[in-house]
């Protein structure tokens, strides 16, 4: 199994991602530095990208297989600067988070195009709370 980096802002659902994952009772935690999560998951502190923190970002990712840079639906801000995914020498893959809060498709579709300019491919969809998504990415990361 590879172990993914995840990476995004505060609140994007990275935390929640590695609970349902995980099998979990999704609860709210705020992380407050880097943790290493079921052998498979190194999560960051939505800091580190919101304040630019590559380096430490850089770091962590060493002990890492893959880059997954996350970003809920209902935010079409540019979190990632674009080619952001060449500062790794891994796969760089986007996750878009809290697909079922998203009211129009549009939106998907606007931060599927936000994560491609940063980098990453492929990009997945997911809903922590209703799983969907889940079955694509634990192919990606058994494979």
């Amino acid at each position: 199994m590879k172990t993914l980096l995840l990476i995004g802002k505060a609140g994007s659902g990275k935390t929640t991602f590695c609970q349902a994952m995980a099998g979990q009772k999704i609860s709210y935690k705020k992380t407050q530095a880097p943790e290493f999560l079921n052998g498979a998951f190194v999560d960051t502190p939505g800091e580190y990208i919101e304040n630019r923190l590559y380096s430490a970002i850089s770091v962590l990712s060493a002990d890492c297989d893959v880059i997954a840079v996350f970003q809920e639906c209902t935010n079409l801000d540019i979190i990632f600067p674009p080619s952001f995914a060449g500062m790794f020498a891994k796969p760089v893959i986007g996750i878009i988070t809290k697909t079922d809060l998203c009211e129009k498709s549009s939106d998907i579709e606007i931060v599927e195009e936000i994560l491609n300019m940063a980098g990453a491919e492929p990009v997945f969809k997911v809903s922590s709370l209703d799983k969907t998504g889940f079955e694509e990415i634990k192919k990606y990361i058994e494979d």
